[in-house]
């Protein structure tokens, strides 16, 4: 231990990680091997390993087997509480959005899914299933369920460049402007990995969603993974109200 009780392992880690947030160090660049960091330290290559698990953990690195340590692409930030429409959010960021489509179908509603969208059971549905692109880099497996009879033709649309929210509003005058939203931790099945391109069990983030228009009918029903090394979601705001006895 140093003389402020942290651990040395988590004193090089928070150092590697002030000079990626300082810019110091890019994203793409290497960084030396625990080799070399421990000989240039004066520690041993366990205490470095430790803090580039650290480092790993907080995806601020990323080992590739044979090819070193590399600094790696930051997270995109979410606010977990506003609604995030895929297309606009990732060109105000800066980047190129695009989408990939896996399957694009009518299906009949089933008794869960036609009281979501308070629509009649077995009524049509579209089932919408792509893979969005952040600088053609697989980042979200987006699902969505919309009535047919509320968009008839859905399928006619832009939807490698447009958002399901854009084409509802433009092509049919609907307009989102709220969701009931819900955050859960979950990993990457076989099918889910190859689509994003990471690996089986890799962490994602599963958000659920019912969207509603400025009536206050559910439009849109839809289930979205977002990769946990791509994406943070963080919140704003919070407040804490405590009663002391």
């Amino acid at each position: 231990m140093t003389t402020d009780g942290k651990a040395i392992y988590q004193q090089i880690a928070d150092d590697i990680e002030g000079q990626i947030v300082s810019g110091e160090l890019q994203s793409g660049d290497r960084i030396q091997s625990e080799r070399e960091m421990s000989q240039e330290l004066g520690v041993n290559r366990l205490t470095v390993r430790r803090a580039f698990n650290v480092l790993v953990e907080r995806g601020l690195i990323d080992r590739r087997h044979g090819g070193g340590t590399f600094v790696t692409t930051p997270r995109i930030e979410r606010k977990a509480g506003e609604l995030f429409p895929f297309t606009l959010g990732i060109r105000n960021l800066g980047m190129t959005a695009g989408a990939e489509k896996v399957s694009f179908e009518i299906v009949p509603a089933d008794n869960s899914l036609a009281n979501v969208l308070m629509i009649p059971v077995s009524s049509p549905v579209y089932h919408i299933y792509r893979v969005r692109l952040a600088n053609e880099e697989p980042v979200v497996l987006e699902q969505f369920f919309v009535s047919a009879d509320m968009f008839p033709q859905f399928d006619d649309h832009d939807h490698e460049n447009l958002s399901g929210y854009a084409i509802m509003d433009l092509a049919y005058g609907v307009k989102v402007v709220r969701a009931e939203q819900s955050l859960e931790p979950v990993i990457a099945t076989t099918f889910e990995a190859e689509l994003l391109k990471i690996n089986q069990g890799a962490p994602l983030m599963l958000e659920r969603r019912l969207s509603f228009d400025e009536h206050g009918r559910p439009v849109e029903y839809g289930k979205d993974l977002y990769r946990g090394d791509r994406f943070k979601f963080v919140t704003s705001d919070a407040k804490l109200t405590l009663t002391w006895r």
